[in-house]
């Protein structure tokens, strides 16, 4: 049979005798070149993995009932009908006065929206086994993916004489400017200051008047209702509105507010207690800053607002827009004498990473390249150089098309498998030079000298490359937690893999061809 001839006997032979000559090698080693750039730029990038976790808390109220109550008539019926719930893993219940409260958790993997409604239904369906008297249950579901904050940005005053109940109403308004930014979950404010009305009411004068503190918040309810707007027709059928203002308009006027008569005479809340417009006492908490601003230390009290992404969503550009929108606001910011500090940017913390992980693959790269020159020549370390950023590039556009995200795990994952990634072609370029140096290799051409050589390590190269895949393909079978974090490196690893061998097989003898020529 004539050489020219040479029939393959496995994909590696034939797929080398498809591409080596074939005029569209070049260009789908361009295409897959750009896709992985692409990929690289587009994929949503984070600083760890996103890990599935479901679950939720459910909050039944029952007003004046003990905890030992709750505990018999509420907690332990729950719990058991919650049980029945499919994937429930762990709940955790806890009966105080008036309230009870089960924290029920899945297990890890479970899909969060089929969870939560399995929860949700299985609370509704048994109410009525719950007694009477209790106020509708309160089922609040758990989303790690907008419950943690990828960004935080604190406010605080520069102008000490700025009120921080002022800080929070200009604060509140950036915060509704930020929740309409594309992929913006949730944002959330900590340590706001509200504006209340404090009334602090003198016992002795209390017994004085014979007035009980249920007359005085009765009173006060009252004058809180809002009164609807009444209309009637008058005698020429003209329509007539009319309404009650705002009464409560500053201090005095909830002075003013009479709550009962004594000896004939009035009785006014000015009368028994004293009324002050303050800050929000019912939290009892405060936050505060410290920074250095010109070698001196600042404490200031400050208005933390948090930010959390939509799930998939890519961190780096959702802070991006959020930290442009600040960076547009500084000026009015500053006129209003607010400052701010970002305490929290997840976007950086993950884009820091890829990169720094990307250049340790191209660092890693070149020292393979060094290696190889000092063992295999010159050209078959070039050859085998620029097919690793094609392998590099086919893995992460098929992530991406898993809808894997770019993150640390992943990364490694690849950086970890980079010294397996060139193996196949390593074997490839070592066997064609070997025959290169055959007592019968100055009768063949180069093409078929590639062709050859690259179908004769086929087939062991493919048993040895499956092999290292399905020892990474063991980790799917890690469960909880831990499972789910490395679960990048299941996918990544076993797809760079079996890129590295058609990336071997296709360009490794069309690169041999055009660039390798046979010594005299």
């Amino acid at each position: 049979m004539d050489r020219s001839e040479f029939q393959p006997t496995n994909i590696a032979g034939k797929l080398a005798k498809v591409f080596i000559d074939h005029p569209l090698t070049l260009m789908l080693s361009i295409f897959i070149l750009a896709m992985g750039y692409v990929t690289l730029q587009i994929s949503p990038r984070e600083a760890n993995p996103q890990i599935v976790v479901a679950g939720g808390a459910v909050i039944v109220p029952y007003p004046g009932v003990k905890a030992s109550e709750i505990q018999k008539v509420i907690v332990e019926p729950l719990q058991r009908r919650l049980r029945e719930v499919e994937g429930v893993e762990n709940i955790v219940a806890i009966a105080k006065d008036d309230v009870a409260i089960l924290s029920i958790q899945f297990f890890l993997g479970e899909e969060r929206d089929q969870a939560n409604f399995r929860l949700y239904n299985s609370v509704m369906r048994n109410v009525d086994a719950l007694p009477k008297g209790i106020m509708t249950p309160i089922v609040k579901t758990m989303d790690i993916d907008t419950d943690i904050a990828v960004a935080s940005i604190a406010f605080y005053p520069k102008d000490k004489t700025l009120p921080m109940t002022e800080l929070y109403k200009k604060v509140s308004k950036i915060q509704n400017q930020i929740n309409k930014i594309e992929n913006v979950a949730i944002t959330d404010l900590i340590g706001e200051r509200k504006e209340q009305y404090t009334i602090e009411v003198d016992t002795f004068k209390l017994s004085a008047y014979h007035i009980s503190l249920g007359q005085i918040v009765k009173a006060v309810e009252g004058i809180m209702v809002k009164t609807p707007d009444a209309s009637f027709h008058s005698d020429d059928h003209k329509l007539v509105v009319f309404g009650v203002d705002r009464a409560i308009r500053n201090s005095k006027d909830i002075g003013d507010i009479q709550i009962a008569s004594y000896g004939g005479s009035a009785i006014y809340i000015k009368d028994i207690a004293t009324v002050k417009k303050s800050d929000d006492m019912q939290n009892m908490k405060s936050a505060t800053i410290t920074y250095k601003k010109e070698g001196k230390i600042e404490k200031r009290a400050q208005t933390t607002l948090t930010i959390s992404k939509k799930r998939g969503a890519n961190v780096v550009n959702v802070n991006k827009d959020v930290f442009a929108l600040m960076e547009s606001l500084k000026p009015q910011l500053s006129k209003e004498s607010i400052g701010y500090i970002i305490t929290r940017d997840d976007g950086y913390t993950a884009n820091h990473s890829v990169n720094e992980l990307v250049m340790h693959i191209i660092i890693s790269v070149i020292i393979i390249g060094v290696l190889l020159v000092f063992t295999l020549g010159f050209k078959e370390a070039l050859i085998v150089t620029l097919t690793v950023p094609m392998i590099i590039s086919l893995t992460l556009l098929t992530g991406y098309l898993l809808g894997q995200s770019i993150n640390k795990i992943s990364l490694f994952a690849l950086l970890l498998s980079l010294g397996l990634l060139v193996d196949a072609a390593i074997i490839v370029i070592e066997n064609i030079h070997r025959h290169f140096h055959d007592h019968d290799a100055k009768d063949k051409t180069v093409k078929e000298i590639a062709i050859a050589a690259t179908n004769e390590v086929g087939n062991p190269t493919n048993v040895a490359t499956i092999a290292i895949m399905v020892t990474f393909l063991v980790m799917f079978l890690v469960g909880g937690t831990v499972g789910q974090y490395i679960r990048p490196m299941a996918v990544y690893a076993p797809i760079a893999m079996f890129t590295s061998l058609i990336v071997a097989y296709i360009f490794t003898p069309y690169l041999v061809n055009k660039l390798m020529k046979k010594e005299d």
